[in-house]
Formats: C-alpha cells, sequence, structure tokens
C-alpha cells in the first residue's frame, strides 16, 4: 500500500505546486499567501509519503484530497483534478491492502514450505 499511495501523493505534489503558478495570476490573492498555502500543502503530501502506513496516515491523506477539491474554489480546474486525484487515492489504498494482503498470505505459505531447490534430507 506504502509504494502506490506514495505515488500518488507524490503526484499530488507537482500538481499542487502547477496549481499554485496558476492561482499567482488573480489578482486577488498576493503571491505570499499563494505561496504560504501551496508550500504547506506540498509539505503535507511529502511528509504523508512516510506516514501513510502508521496510524492516521490515511485518514490524513482524505483530508489532503478534500483540501484538493476545495482548492477548486480559486483555481477551477482542481476540481476535476482533485476529483482524479480522491479517485486514484481511494484506488491506492484499497488495491494496496490487497496486495499487502496477498504478499502476507504467500509468505505465510512459502514458511510452512521448504525452500525451492533445497536439498531433501
Amino acid at each position: 500500500m506504502r509504494t502506490l499511495c506514495a505515488s500518488t501523493l507524490i503526484g499530488e505534489f507537482f500538481v499542487i505546486g502547477f496549481a499554485g503558478l496558476v492561482a499567482m495570476k488573480d489578482d486577488d490573492l498576493t503571491m505570499g499567501t499563494v505561496w504560504t498555502v501551496c508550500g504547506i500543502a506540498m509539505a503535507v503530501s511529502l511528509l504523508l509519503c512516510g506516514m501513510v502506513t502508521r496510524p492516521g496516515g490515511v485518514q490524513l491523506g482524505w483530508a489532503l484530497q478534500i483540501a484538493l477539491i476545495a482548492s477548486g474554489f480559486v483555481v477551477p480546474v482542481m476540481f476535476f483534478l482533485g476529483a482524479v486525484f480522491a479517485a486514484i487515492w481511494w484506488a491506492s489504498v484499497h488495491y494496496g491492502r490487497k496486495i499487502d494482503e496477498a504478499k502476507a498470505r504467500f509468505a505465510a505459505m512459502a514458511e510452512g514450505q521448504p525452500e525451492a531447490g533445497g536439498n531433501p534430507a
């Protein structure tokens, strides 16, 4: 799960940065405000890469997804991109857990069997 979720979060890091460049064109926003908000969101996405498997990591990831969708009020295309990344986040969590469960099953099965190519006594 960690690899899939971290890949999604890295993609979001770049999307947040590009959204900041678009938001700078809004005359109502100062450059400091745009980059403070974007910088915090970008830092959160990077920090979450290491926290995904810890308690609350997935929930914080969902909070980031909601924030990305809500950023559509400033940069309208983010409604769409936020929804796309929320769907990718769901898939990363859902299928990542299935992969982790399958790996655990295969590891448990391998422990019960002798190593392949080993000489039987």
